[in-house]
């Protein structure tokens, strides 16, 4: 299938299959060959908003393909709309396209209204926008009688303009009465709304010509405002004589011409709101006035305004974002500052979005048989709703199709077949507009066909990529192989990358590229073949490149340039001055490899640059050329354009106006496009909001326009490098009251009591409101009763309380608006409910099943929908545990609750203890609470495994026995059948000796091993026991008591005469070091340590002990064993403290502090291993003399 974008690649390992394309059947915007049976597709269509010129014949587009061709219909204002009946319309052969001929007789008022053209065939039909038409209009400036203005020196003043509304907008721009554009500045400019605002006042303003024009693009008219005369007086001119005569003025006198702090002209308040769509250009604005004339700074509360979206207009009085989205949202501070003082002002910007595409539905192909989906994605704020048609009709009321189920924004086609195939429209919509989509599925039966012309030739230069086409059609969806060279052998290096559009590339050429190419398509309906040939081309070089040169006036320069290329090929050699054509002077000749400029003049200097082209590449090079003493050139000025002005309304109409504007310079850079803005004074003065866009090229525009509203117009120009600040706003244009086009949105109806109907609804704006006196009239009825409908007005409220009605019943309801011309038209009907009750009835038929002694799982039957008086919730399972089944702990337990939500009639009860009796009970529950509970129900869980032992001591050692004491299981979760106790010794390597297994009778709480070795360490593995299996275990450690008669045999050897000469000379030596260390450190000072050094002798060079005669503990690395006095350790398993505090641990990190054989100080060895061990376990092999001195040696 042919697509229209480049997918996603695809590339191919050596070794692997065939290079062999399998693709998804979901293709999006295919193009089927026209020569197929395919359902319609709009391809043209007049704007959603279409504004025309009243003087010229309506023109409202519809083209669309399809075979066979359709046929076209349309429909005005929801109507079917007869053309043969009207002479004046007729609809161009082939087409649905209309000509209006009002310029022979008729009215374009006549003719507005909404418009949508229909195009069917026998496959389906396709539907256009709704194109509403409305003529242009500019209404004529009101007459009124302007006083002059006599205001002091330094006082501020605002000129109104106030233009008539029209359709398009004016432009709105000030001049005096030589059409000379006043000049603005920081003190004096226009505002947004178009009025003139002077920051404060001099002399020089005084004039009698302050006029405002209005400019209408439509009818190329500019209507003026009348002058308004100001004059600028000092105090001293004021005498009583002048004041005398100026009782029938408008005299300013307010404020006097002394300095004073800012204020703000315009918003008014410390705050004010603005709300602004998704994409369009948000424009904020402050107006201060102050003596000097205040500095406007603008920024962002809690952010920063986006960079390259951040425009500031009118000196920084209005503060513009482009394309503005959600982030956007915020509030913005502008403030007034000048040196007698700052102000500020907060405005709320709130960011909605009309619907916006995520991912539009695209027409889809299936052969008979086949799956697939139609997705329509949209986003906006709010979010859009979502409504599907088939062929122009609501989905919901088009006939059954057994192949397509509709969820949400997706439909889902499964085994289609060839009467599936239609075409259906996506309409996503809020309330700021709505966007159509059609999208058709085509169910056909097609046999593969190639679409790429047959032998076509690629020529493509070395070293770059070559695509090689191979367009294809068919269904079922065809794969794509390929094939290289007179055998047909497969493609299966991995230098090719295949696209999913069939086409093959090769992402860097070689010549050994070159070939015949053979692309295969197959599906189930047959095959095919088309060949492409493929050369490989040398590079186009510059081998000879132009040089920097300097020449005198009236010398003669020559640059030189010469290429190399393939022989193939046949070059061109172009040469360009600054990027464009050489003079036409007969100064400058070309011949094969030069370029020579004779008489150089000043402005020959520049960029020469030689260009070789060939058909399928170019190269080029440049050079300098700098003439010696130029006469400099200004260069050209390239700027945003000036602001465009003389702006007009002329066909001022009820709902259009056309508005035509004068194009300011566009500073060396073509204006792109104009956007024009609207300002409501009468409902939101001083807010700009985006009218529209038109292009660079237009000069008017027809403008679509809302019932009472006080419309001006301004306009920018925007060029490549950014857009004019505004013009001057247009002259105001009321537009005639009407009744509203709109009803409120976000209707509901939900009850708060049993007995009522809350309805309520988003009230209408000011600008929706179409006239005074906006009211609502809020109507209702039981949707299955045969009552008539019940009606109220009320106020411009946003809630009704409908009281007395029966407890939760569907009712249906509407809400009109209305005003003092008329109600607009008929509401759509909502369904809601009153109010909810709490159920009435619990559920029935409650049994349980116990799945393992942790997990049971509860059924129920549902209760019946009456009986629920409310919306079903859920149902909710309250449980406890009431006991153990041993009956030996009977206490009753908290209750817990498990809701599960819907009409689910069973659930699962996780987290149950084993061996327990358990009692439940099942409620329904609705909106407004619970219902009764069901019956209770008991059932009772099996046994389990229990916990571990609750602890495990051993106490009473002896030399060759140890005696356990342990508390049985906090949770037994059964009956225990026994206890079973492994254990195993531990040599001084800490290796592991041979298992024992013991099994002790459940009732016992202390047992005593015997036979064991003395002096040594043991491991106790211990754990319960029931009839479901063996619990977590436990373990601890222990040590046999010491040999006596050995430990008094080493205590004899360590009393020996040589071994106490040994230990004196080593104390003789170290008291030597110390004494050494002593006087060097006394002639260095005091270092930091020594203060813990007196508080702590070194532990290297404690004496022995008098009183026994023995040494203190070594501790072996090895054994990682603490270093500590060498007395026993006492049979309760604690270490008693000595009198002596000279300890190693006085150093350490508490009582694991350690040292290793290095003196490197490391942690204690804890003997931990699985599990801690039980408080007062912690056992160390019993230290002696004899056992320091062994390790010694």
């Amino acid at each position: 299938m042919q697509l229209k974008k480049m997918p996603r690649r695809k590339r191919l390992s050596a070794g692997r299959a065939p290079l062999i394309l399998f693709l998804c059947q979901m293709i999006s915007a295919l193009d089927v060959p026209l020569d197929l049976v395919q359902p319609p597709t709009i391809t043209q269509q007049s704007p959603k908003d279409y504004i025309i010129d009243p003087r010229e014949n309506i023109v409202i587009q519809c083209e669309a393909k399809g075979k066979p061709p359709p046929s076209f219909s349309w429909t005005r204002n929801g109507t079917h709309f007869d053309i043969d009946k009207d002479p004046l319309v007729t609809m161009k052969p082939g087409s649905g396209t209309l000509t209006i001929n009002i310029m022979s007789e008729g009215k374009a008022e006549t003719y507005e209204g909404v418009y949508q053209c229909t195009a069917r065939n026998e496959r389906g039909a396709a539907i256009s926008n709704n194109i509403v038409v409305r003529p242009s209009r500019s209404p004529l400036w009101t007459k009124e009688k302007l006083e002059p203005i006599i205001l002091r020196n330094g006082q501020s003043l605002i000129l109104p303009c106030r233009p008539p509304l029209g359709l398009p907008p004016p432009i709105i721009f000030w001049m005096d009465n030589s059409f000379q554009r006043l000049p603005q500045s920081e003190r004096v400019s226009q505002g947004l709304n178009g009025d003139l605002y002077f920051s404060n006042v001099l002399p020089e303003d005084t004039r009698e010509d302050y006029i405002c024009y209005a400019r209408f693009n439509h009818t190329q008219t500019i209507q003026q405002k009348q002058p308004i005369s100001v004059k600028v007086i000092s105090v001293d001119e004021l005498n009583d004589t002048v004041a005398a005569n100026l009782n029938d003025t408008e005299f300013y006198s307010a404020k006097s011409n002394r300095e004073r702090p800012p204020t703000f002209l315009t918003p008014e308040g410390n705050a004010s709101h603005k709300e602004e769509l998704r994409g369009n250009v948000l424009s904020l604005e402050c107006i201060a006035e102050g003596l000097p004339t205040p500095i406007i700074y603008w920024i962002k509360e809690d952010g920063t305004l986006p960079i390259n979206r951040t425009f500031y207009r009118n000196f920084k009085k209005t503060l513009q974002i482009i394309q503005v989205s959600e982030a956007d949202s915020g509030n913005y501070q502008c403030i007034a500052k000048n040196p007698l003082g700052a102000i500020h002002h907060t405005i709320s910007v709130t960011v909605k979005a009309a619907p916006y595409w995520i991912m539009a539905p695209q027409n889809l192909v299936l052969s008979p048989g086949e799956d697939g989906r139609l997705t329509c994605g949209a986003n906006g704020s709010p979010k859009p709703r979502i409504s599907w048609l088939l062929n122009g009709v609501p989905v919901e009321i088009a006939p059954d199709d057994p192949s397509r189920k509709i969820d949400g924004d997706t439909i889902i086609f499964s085994n289609v077949q060839e009467r599936s195939s239609a075409v259906y429209q996506c309409n996503a919509s809020n309330e700021y507009g709505y966007l159509l989509a059609n999208a058709f599925v085509n169910v056909l039966a097609e046999p593969p066909r190639i679409l790429t012309s047959a032998n076509t030739l690629y020529q493509v230069i070395a070293d770059r990529p070559a695509l090689l086409d191979c367009a294809f059609f068919g269904s079922p969806l065809p794969t794509i192989e390929w094939f290289k060279g007179a055998k047909g052998s497969a493609l299966r290096e991995d230098i090719y990358v295949l696209h999913e559009n069939g086409t093959l590339e090769i992402p860097v050429a070689q010549k050994d590229s070159t070939g015949t190419y053979t692309c295969v398509a197959r599906n189930k309906l047959g095959m095919a073949k088309n060949e492409v040939h493929l050369e490989i081309k040398d590079a186009t070089r510059i081998i000879k490149q132009p040089e920097y040169a300097v020449m005198q006036r009236g010398g003669t320069v020559s640059f030189e340039c010469k290429v190399k290329h393939d022989h193939t090929l046949i070059p061109t050699i172009t040469w360009l001055k600054d990027n464009g054509e050489l003079p036409n002077d007969g100064r400058f000749t070309v011949d094969k490899d030069h370029l020579v400029v004779a008489d150089v003049r000043d402005d020959d200097g520049g960029t020469y640059t030689c260009v070789a082209n060939t058909t399928l590449d170019n190269v080029s090079a440049s050079a300098v050329l700098s003439v010696v003493a130029p006469t400099p050139t200004p260069a050209p000025i390239y700027d945003v354009p000036n602001p465009p002005f003389d702006l007009e309304l002329t066909d001022q109409l009820d709902k259009s106006v056309q508005l035509s504007w004068t194009p300011g310079s566009d500073n060396n850079s073509p204006i792109t496009k104009f956007i024009i803005e609207y300002e409501d004074a009468m409902h939101e003065a001083g807010l700009w909001h985006l009218q529209t866009e038109v292009s660079g090229m237009q000069t008017t525009a027809q403008l679509k326009l809302s019932p009472y509203v006080n419309y001006s117009f301004r306009v920018m120009a925007v060029n490549s490098l950014g857009r004019s600040l505004p013009s001057e706003a247009s002259e105001q244009y009321l537009t005639k009251a009407a009744e509203p086009d709109t009803n409120p949105t976000a209707v509901e109806g939900l009850g708060s009591e049993p007995d009522n109907l809350v309805i309520t609804w988003k009230p209408l704006n000011g600008f929706e409101s179409n006239g005074p006196g906006l009211q609502y009239k809020v109507s209702w009825r039981q949707k299955d009763g045969d009552d008539e409908w019940t009606s109220v007005v009320v106020a411009n409220v946003s809630k009704y309380i409908v009281s007395g009605t029966p407890t939760f019943v569907p009712y249906l309801i509407k809400v009109q608006a209305l005003n003092d011309v008329g109600f607009a038209p008929e509401p759509a009907v909502v369904m809601g409910h009153s109010g909810e009750d709490l159920p009435m009835v619990a559920p029935g038929n409650v049994h349980v099943n116990v799945v393992n002694s942790t997990l049971a799982e509860v059924h129920w039957d549902p209760v019946p929908l009456k009986s629920i008086r409310g919306h079903l919730q859920g149902y909710r399972i309250y449980y406890w545990k009431a006991q153990s089944s041993s009956k030996r702990n009977r206490r009753h337990l908290e209750k817990k609750i498990l809701t599960f939500q819907g009409s689910k009639t069973h659930g699962m009860l996780p987290g149950l203890e084993p061996f327990s009796h358990y009692t439940l009970n099942v409620r329904v529950v609705n909106g407004k609470g619970e219902g009764p509970a069901s019956p209770d129900r008991v059932f009772n869980t099996p046994e389990g495994v229990p916990s571990a032992p609750s602890s495990l001591k051993i106490v009473n050692p002896t030399l060759d026995s140890l005696t356990l004491e342990w508390d049985p299981p906090s949770r037994p979760n059964g009956i225990l059948t026994e206890y079973t106790l492994k254990y195993q010794p531990i040599n001084s390597t800490h290796e592991l000796g041979p298992l024992v297994d013991l099994k002790i009778p459940a009732n016992k709480t202390r047992w005593t091993l015997k036979n064991l070795n003395f002096s040594t360490r043991y491991k106790f593995y211990f754990y319960a026991q029931t009839a479901a299996g063996s619990g977590s275990q436990i373990t601890e450690e222990a040590v046999t008591a010491v040999d006596e008669a050995m430990a008094s045999r080493q205590v004899d050897i360590a009393t020996q005469g040589w071994f106490i000469g040994l230990m004196c000379a080593v104390a003789l030596l170290i008291l030597i070091l110390l004494i050494v260390c002593f006087i060097r450190r006394n002639k260095g000072g005091k270092y930091p340590v020594k203060e813990k050094e007196d508080a702590h002798a070194d532990p290297e060079i404690q004496p022995m002990k008098e009183d026994d005669g023995t040494f203190g503990e070594y501790s072996d690395a090895e054994d990682h064993k603490p270093l500590k006095k060498g007395s026993r350790t006492p049979s309760d398993r604690t270490v008693k403290k000595e009198d002596s505090d000279d300890s190693l641990v006085d150093y350490g990190e508490g009582v694991n502090g350690q040292f290793n054989e290095d003196g490197s100080f490391i942690g204690q060895y804890s003997g931990k291993k699985e599990k801690e061990p039980a408080e007062g376990n912690e056992s160390s092999e019993a230290p002696s003399p004899v056992n320091a001195m062994n390790s010694f040696v």
